[in-house]
Formats: C-alpha cells, sequence, structure tokens
C-alpha cells in the first residue's frame, strides 16, 4: 500500500476558525504547529473518559500519581496516533476545507518531521505507562495506535463506507488502558465500557460528515454520508443509537451501577436517540453540528455520571 506524497502546500494568509474537530486558530508557529499534528480536542475526549474508568475500577479515586501517568501516557499515545493519521493524510487533507490548513498541508512541518515526532510520542508513551503503572497498559495503548494507522488510516478510511465503524474501535480503547493501570488486568465492565464508546463512535462522527458531505466526497473518502442517502445514513444511526442505550444499560447489573448512573444512561441515551430521529427530518449543516455538539456533551456527561455513581452508592 502506498500513501501520495506530492501535496502542494497551502500558506494561509491569517488566522482563521475551524469547525469541527478542527477547532481553533490556524497554527503559525513549529511548536503550535507539532501541538496541532497531536489534535489535542479529541485528546480531551478520550481521557475523559480515562479517569472515570480508573475510579470505577479502583472504586474511588486512585492515587494522584498513577493519574497523572496513565493521563500523560495516554496523552502521548493518542497525540502519535493522530500525527501519523496526519502524515498519511496529507494528501487528501489538502482537498479538504476541514483540514486543508493542518501543518503539513501548509508546509508548516515538513512530512518527515511530523512522522519521526509521532513515532517519538509513540514509544516514550510506552515507556511511561510500563514504567509508571504496568506492561498491559502500554501494550494496550500501542495497540490502539496499530490499530488505527494500519487498519483505519492506511486500509479503511479510503476504501470502505464502514471505515469509522470498525476503526473507531481505537478511540474506545482508552477506557482499557485505563482499567489496566489500576487493575493489572480486563474484566467485563472495561469491556463494557469500551462497548459504549464502539457503538457511540458512528452516530457521534456521522453527524459531523453529514456536514462536511462536499468535503469527504471530494477528497474520494468514502465516508457514509457521501456515498449513500441521507435516510440510509439516519437508520444506521438510529441502530447505533439503539444498541448504544442498551449497551450503557447493561453496566447497570452487570457492574452493579447505582441510580444516578442509571438514570443518567436511560435519560442521556433517550435524548441522542430523539436527537439523531430528528435530524432525519432536516440535512441542514446546522442540525447536523447540534447533534454532533450534543453527542460530545452525552459521552462527557455519562462518564461524570459513572463517577458520581461510585461515590453515593
Amino acid at each position: 500500500m502506498t500513501v501520495p506524497i506530492n501535496v502542494r502546500p497551502f500558506v494561509p494568509s491569517r488566522l482563521t476558525r475551524r469547525p469541527g474537530h478542527e477547532s481553533g486558530r490556524i497554527p503559525t508557529t513549529a511548536v503550535a504547529g507539532y501541538i496541532a499534528l497531536t489534535k489535542p480536542r479529541i485528546i480531551e475526549l478520550l481521557l475523559i473518559t480515562t479517569i472515570p474508568t480508573m475510579v470505577v475500577a479502583n472504586d474511588g479515586w486512585p492515587s494522584l500519581w498513577l493519574m497523572v501517568v496513565t493521563m500523560v501516557g495516554g496523552t502521548l499515545a493518542a497525540g502519535g496516533a493522530n500525527a501519523i493519521n496526519m502524515y498519511i493524510d496529507r494528501d487528501i487533507d489538502a482537498l479538504m476545507e476541514r483540514t486543508k490548513n493542518r501543518p503539513l498541508v501548509t508546509g508548516l512541518i515538513s512530512p518527515r518531521n511530523g512522522l519521526i515526532f509521532a513515532i517519538s510520542l509513540e514509544i516514550v508513551a510506552f515507556l511511561v505507562l510500563w514504567a509508571g503503572t504496568n506492561l498491559l497498559s502500554g501494550i494496550l495503548a500501542l495497540s490502539a495506535t496499530l490499530f488505527y494507522v494500519f487498519i483505519y488510516s492506511l486500509w479503511l478510511k479510503r476504501t470502505s463506507k464502514q471505515n469509522i465503524v470498525i476503526g473507531g474501535a481505537a478511540g474506545a480503547v482508552p477506557v482499557l488502558v485505563g482499567w489496566a493501570a489500576v487493575t493489572n488486568s480486563l474484566s467485563w465492565t472495561p469491556w463494557l465500557l469500551f462497548l459504549v464508546i464502539f457503538l457511540w463512535t458512528p452516530p457521534h462522527f456521522w453527524a459531523l460528515a453529514i456536514k462536511h458531505n462536499d468535503d469527504y466526497t471530494a477528497a474520494g473518502v468514502p465516508m457514509l454520508p457521501s456515498v449513500v442517502s441521507h435516510e440510509k445514513v439516519i437508520a444506521s444511526m438510529v441502530r447505533y443509537t439503539i444498541a448504544l442505550l442498551v449497551a450503557s444499560l447493561i453496566l447497570v447489573p452487570v457492574s452493579h451501577m447505582g441510580w444516578v448512573y442509571g438514570i443518567s444512561a436511560l435519560v442521556l441515551g433517550v435524548a441522542f436517540l430523539w436527537g439523531t430521529i430528528a435530524l432525519g427530518k432536516s440535512d441542514s449543516p446546522s442540525a447536523s453540528m447540534r447533534l454532533f455538539s450534543f453527542s460530545i456533551s452525552y459521552i462527557s456527561l455519562l462518564f461524570i455520571a459513572l463517577t458520581i455513581d461510585v461515590f453515593v452508592r
């Protein structure tokens, strides 16, 4: 498999705002460029799920040192994976309005330096997690990167409309890393949390993809909203949201969660499902972005409820 490398740089003339996952200012310095390669906004979302998982695994707050080490290792691992993804996708990023100002497209960071930076982050992440927590956590974080790079970025993203469905599994691994950091093992609970994030990813990302449908079409990326009708996209989103609601509620009996989490999971899940169904009546960019924004609130509030439940049940 080969990745095109002849990308014509686009040099922005001024600072602008970017939508969705690309929100923030266009980097104009090397330091800002390297930070942008890691996609900090996405990392924030991943870490929101890690600490609550650690709290559940420990049945209370883990040590501050353990949380810090796990967060640092997880941040480096996710940042490295995101940077490798930008290296691979720099040709199609130049074709999409949402991503054309990324540092490897503008020429702010050279592809070679970007790749060295990304691999270095992965090495350091593995060593931090191994030394600061345990080998299992390090292996899980590394496996997520390998899956994201080789299965999603290099294979599925450009060839299958199921790309984000399967590739999204990489984004669910941080909960396994957090649980393993505390217990040095895995059980049904972290795998159910993994399933929750796995099922949440398609409707979350497809809501964003509806808005940027033209971008994916122009770049030749078969994201579901660019290759099937709006009705079929919504039908798929509804199926995943129903499955997500069920999976989130299964946690109650299996993991002995209390009323705080149970009520939160039910209310948030029903609201997510209602919003997804409502999107079927409108394919406007504003409607899809409202659901996209709510999906972020959904996963954040769900894991906050998970944390609170540990201390009140």
